[in-house]
């Protein structure tokens, strides 16, 4: 999957989205620090491991890199940027039971505004999966022989080393 360049400068506002997720009681926030263990257990649970992991680095970074979405009190997604690789997106995911209704689209470009917020031109999404939603949602463009990126040499679950 390839990388995308996301031209932070031309970002839409997410304001209008946010308070439409709020008036079904689904609050987009910066994560905070006592958030992190509730955090990592819900992408353990719902994801995997080793993004809890990079998620864990977004909530070492000041200001905290880390979006969570939040339904009855409970984490149902997150985004972070500035985790594993300086001016990268990602991890990010939704509960299943949460997706389509614009949680993902919420959170991804809360994340994105916050990286610009740090100073940055342009974010990169490292292998993308779905090229045509953050086309439609940020602007995103295809870096040209980006394959196989940053997420080369990677243990397996086991601990063996595995391409990703």
């Amino acid at each position: 999957m390839p990388d995308l360049l996301v031209p932070l400068y031309k970002l839409p506002s997410v304001d209008e989205e946010l308070a439409r997720l709020r008036a079904e009681g689904i609050v987009v926030r910066r994560a905070f620090p006592f958030d992190l263990s509730r955090t990592r257990r819900f992408i353990a649970k719902t994801f995997s491991e080793g993004w809890a992991d990079e998620t864990e680095a977004g909530f070492a970074r000041q200001p905290i890199t880390c979006w969570i979405a939040i339904h009855e009190k409970r984490v149902i997604g997150f985004a972070c940027v500035d985790a594993t690789m300086r001016g990268f997106f990602g991890p990010t995911g939704v509960d299943p039971t949460f997706r389509g209704r614009g949680v993902g689209a919420a959170l991804l470009l809360a994340a994105l505004h916050g990286l610009k917020e740090l100073g940055y031109g342009y974010g990169i999404i490292a292998g993308a999966g779905p090229v045509a939603f953050y086309e439609k949602c940020c602007g995103a463009t295809v870096i040209p022989g980006s394959e196989p990126g940053v997420y080369v040499d990677m243990l397996d679950a086991d601990g063996e080393e595995a391409a990703r």
